[in-house]
């Protein structure tokens, strides 16, 4: 079944963009593969994330609870972005009898679209989400050129 993308604002969606096709299945992809080899790859774990367009950036959010600033790392490579980080859980008295909590490491990672300035990126980490701005690079529009006279 065919998903509709949804604009953040409400706005009408703009024109087809294969970029996001691609993230997206990369993202169901991902899922899948960490659904069922998860385990055998020492406990890691997904941050859910959200990804928004606006006119001047790509916003990236990642849900992070309990993460400080020291426990993530964030590198930007060509035109790849890759976020790791991870927590070893609290050490506990007593015996465990049930945990629902994510422990471990975790990795994101993303191809950025063509118009994706890396050398424009900043992070932010605020309530247990991790906001990272990847600024578009400066585009000509459309001007006006005046015309003189000889």
């Amino acid at each position: 079944m065919a998903e509709s993308m949804i604009p953040a604002d409400g706005a009408p969606a703009g024109p087809w963009d294969p970029w996001r096709q691609v993230q997206d299945l990369q993202s169901r992809f991902d899922e899948l593969f960490d659904g069922a080899f998860g385990a055998l790859g020492g406990g890691g774990w997904r941050s859910p994330a959200d990804l928004t367009e606006t006119f001047e950036a790509y916003v990236i959010e990642l849900d992070v609870p309990g993460l400080r600033a020291d426990d993530l790392t964030i590198e930007s490579s060509g035109a790849e972005l890759r976020v790791r980080g991870g927590t070893a859980g609290r050490p506990r008295g007593g015996w465990s009898r049930g945990r629902t909590r994510r422990i471990g490491r975790f990795a994101y990672r993303i191809s950025l679209p063509a118009d994706a300035d890396p050398d424009r990126i900043t992070a932010e980490l605020a309530d247990g989400v991790l906001t990272i701005r990847v600024a578009k690079r400066d585009t000509a529009g459309p001007r006006r050129i005046e015309i003189t006279t000889g």
